[in-house]
C-alpha cells in the first residue's frame, strides 16, 4: 500500500504527537515546576508586556509582576492562618463535648435498633490533648521525624518552592522571543493555518482567566459578608479563601464548604451552624453556576460540568497534580481544535457526498 504525501505528513504530525504525549507522561513526576511556571507565565506575562510598553525596564517589570504575584498568593495562603489559630483552641474544647452528647443522645436512639454504641470520652479527652495541645517544641520533633521519614518528597517540595519561581522569572523575561522561536519552528506553508489556531486558544484562555478572576473576587466579597452576617468569628479568612479557591473547580468549593463547617459547628456547637453554611454556600452555589459563570465566563471554554470534571480527573490521574493545573487550559485547546476539525469535516467532500 503506497501512502500519498499528504497521508506521510499526517502519519508524520501524529507520531510527533504520540512521543511528545509520551515523554510528558514519562517525565510528569520531574516538569511539575516547569509546567506550574508555565502557566503561570502565560496568566502573568500580559502585565510584563504592558509594564515593558510603558518603557519599564523588562528586568524591572518581571521582578516588580513576580514580586507582586508571590505576596498576593502568600497573603491567599496565609488566611489559614487565622483559621487554624481559631478552630485548633475550639477543637479540644469542643470535641469531648461533642463525643459526650452523642453518648446521651445517639446512643440510647441507636440501641432500639440493636446498635450498641458507647464513646470513651476519657480516650478522646486524652487524644486530643495529645495532639491537639501539643507545644511548640513537641510540633517540631514530629515535623523533623516527618522530613526525616519521607526525605524524598520533603525535598521534593522544597526543591519546586525554590525552582518554580526561578522557571517563572526566565520565562517571563524570555517570552517574545520563546514566542518567536516557537513560530519559526512552523513549516511556512502552515504558518497561518497555525497561526490562527494559536490566536484562537489565546483569545479562549485570556477571556476564560478573565471571566474566572471577576467570578471568584465576587464570590470571596460575596461569602465573607454572608458568613458575617450569620455571625460566623472566621467570616472574612474563610469567604475570601472560598471565593479564591473556586480556580480549583469543585475541589475549591469542597474545601471551603468543609473550612466553613467546621468553623460552624466548633463556633455554635448547635444546628444553626450547619444550616447557616447550608444556605450561604447553597445561594453562592446556585449564583455562581446559574448567573456568575454564564454572563462573566460563559461558555467561552465549550465544556460542561461534566467534560470539567472527567478532564480534571483524567489529567490528574496521569500527570499528578500538574495536571490539575493544566486539565483546563489543555482541555480549551482541545475545545479549539474539535471546533476547527469539525468545521473542516462538514465543509469536506466525504460530509457533502
Amino acid at each position: 500500500m503506497t501512502l500519498t504525501p499528504a497521508q506521510r505528513r499526517s502519519l508524520a504530525w501524529a507520531a510527533i504527537a504520540v512521543a511528545a504525549a509520551l515523554l510528558l507522561w514519562l517525565l510528569a513526576p520531574v516538569l511539575t515546576p516547569f509546567i506550574v511556571g508555565a502557566v503561570l507565565a502565560y496568566a502573568l506575562h500580559p502585565a510584563v508586556e504592558r509594564l515593558a510598553a510603558r518603557r519599564v525596564p523588562r528586568l524591572v517589570a518581571v521582578l516588580l509582576v513576580e514580586v507582586l504575584f508571590g505576596v498576593a498568593l502568600l497573603a491567599v495562603l496565609l488566611l489559614i492562618v487565622p483559621i487554624i489559630s481559631k478552630e485548633l483552641p475550639l477543637l479540644r474544647e469542643q470535641i469531648p463535648l461533642l463525643a459526650d452528647r452523642l453518648n446521651r443522645n445517639v446512643a440510647p436512639w441507636l440501641a432500639q435498633f440493636g446498635v450498641n454504641v458507647s464513646l470513651d470520652i476519657a480516650g478522646i479527652k486524652a487524644f486530643v490533648f495529645k495532639y491537639l495541645d501539643a507545644n511548640l517544641e513537641d510540633g517540631l520533633a514530629a515535623a523533623l521525624s516527618s522530613a526525616r521519614i519521607g526525605g524524598s518528597i520533603a525535598l521534593a517540595l522544597i526543591g519546586n518552592l525554590v525552582l518554580v519561581p526561578v522557571v517563572l522569572f526566565y520565562l517571563l523575561d524570555d517570552w517574545p522571543r520563546l514566542v518567536e522561536r516557537a513560530r519559526a519552528l512552523i513549516p511556512p506553508r502552515m504558518r497561518e493555518r497555525v497561526g490562527g489556531f494559536l490566536d484562537e486558544c489565546d483569545a479562549v484562555l485570556g477571556q476564560y482567566l478573565r471571566g474566572q478572576l471577576l467570578v471568584m473576587l465576587i464570590l470571596a466579597a460575596f461569602y465573607s459578608i454572608a458568613l458575617a452576617l450569620f455571625g460566623f468569628d472566621l467570616a472574612l479568612p474563610v469567604g475570601v479563601f472560598t471565593g479564591l479557591a473556586i480556580f480549583i473547580p469543585y475541589l475549591g468549593y469542597g474545601l471551603g464548604l468543609v473550612l466553613a463547617l467546621l468553623a460552624g459547628v466548633l463556633q455554635f456547637a448547635s444546628w444553626y451552624g450547619l444550616v447557616a453554611v447550608a444556605v450561604v454556600y447553597g445561594v453562592g452555589q446556585l449564583v455562581e453556576s446559574l448567573w456568575l459563570t454564564p454572563r462573566l465566563v460563559g461558555e467561552r471554554i465549550g465544556m460542561n460540568p461534566l467534560m470539567v470534571i472527567f478532564a480534571l480527573l483524567a489529567f490528574g490521574h496521569l500527570f499528578g497534580f500538574a495536571g490539575v493545573l493544566i486539565a483546563l487550559p489543555v482541555s480549551a485547546l482541545i475545545v479549539v481544535a474539535a471546533r476547527r476539525l469539525q468545521a473542516a469535516y462538514l465543509a469536506s467532500p466525504l460530509y457533502r457526498g
